[in-house]
């Protein structure tokens, strides 16, 4: 009965496993509920600022921003990597980062150079591992995203495209389409697009705004573009936390139906064994009895 105690052994080691996925599982649904809550709560501010600083770059033509302006040339690019801090999420990280990727190759073969600011653990190791050019990273977020901590990475980045180090600025994370899905996408974070902020400006209303500015139009403008750039990082972040608590549910849940196939089974076999055994226990008895 050698054979039928390892088979025993290892119905019980597959079970404690699914109690813990189980239980990975109805965290990562808690966990997710409040991601999406806090997702669509950031919506409202973004949307607001988006709307201010497409009026604001509408209204004041004499002064234009550093992001609103386009560079003639493309030499050095920077980029924004959004991952988790933790696995056992699915594809999700691996699908952005392979996007992030092929993005890279293409500006490198094109002579372009990189710099990278990764926001995740997941992120910062796939980048160590290529060697590329980490300026700056924060990992540990946690389950709630604070941008005093993210605002110190996203700074270096946004200093270094004023500073005319980069040319562009793109970012990538995964945008949060429902609970099944998730999807890779990549976004042009500077310069900011002329169309983009004249759609949004047309969009929220038809009147033409104007403003009076105190003490001058400058440094509001400045301080209204970075935080709008600052809300459209924090939005990826809380999309990417809401989709990554999102993809551990699933994979959990998946993890602990193949658990419960596993166990299944097992337990065939484990039986037939069994039988196996008892059926040449009797053969032996009633095979003894007949020689004697």
């Amino acid at each position: 009965m050698s054979g039928s105690r390892e088979i025993r052994n290892k119905i019980r080691s597959v079970k404690n496993t699914q109690k813990i996925t189980r239980a990975m599982e109805m965290v990562a649904a808690s966990k997710m509920r409040k991601a999406q809550d806090r997702m669509k709560k950031a919506r409202p501010y973004g949307e607001k600022i988006r709307n201010v600083a497409a009026h604001m770059s509408k209204a004041n033509t004499e002064y234009r921003h550093p992001f609103l302006i386009e560079r003639d040339t493309v030499k050095r690019v920077g980029i924004i990597v959004v991952t988790s801090d933790k696995g056992l999420c699915g594809g999700l990280n691996t699908n952005v980062l392979r996007r992030a990727l092929a993005e890279m190759k293409q500006w490198q073969s094109e002579g372009e150079e990189l710099e990278v600011c990764c926001i995740g653990n997941k992120g910062l190791g796939f980048m160590s591992r290529l060697k590329a050019n980490v300026i700056s990273q924060v990992v540990s977020l946690g389950d709630t995203p604070d941008m005093e901590r993210l605002i110190g990475a996203v700074k270096v980045v946004l200093d270094g495209y004023t500073e005319d180090r980069f040319d562009r600025v793109y970012i990538f994370y995964n945008r949060f389409v429902n609970t099944m899905k998730q999807e890779p996408v990549m976004e042009k974070l500077l310069p900011l697009s002329d169309e983009k902020m004249q759609s949004e400006a047309e969009s929220s209303s038809k009147v033409t705004w104007d403003y009076i500015y105190e003490p001058e139009a400058k440094p509001v403008i400045d301080d209204i573009m970075v935080r709008y750039v600052e809300a459209l990082i924090y939005q990826a972040v809380t999309e990417n936390m809401a989709s990554e608590q999102s993809a551990r549910m699933v994979a959990m849940k998946a993890a602990s139906d193949n658990a419960g196939n596993v166990i299944d089974e097992l337990t065939l076999v484990y039986n037939k064994s069994r039988q196996a055994a008892i059926t040449k226990e009797l053969s032996e008895i009633v095979g003894g009895a007949a020689a004697v």
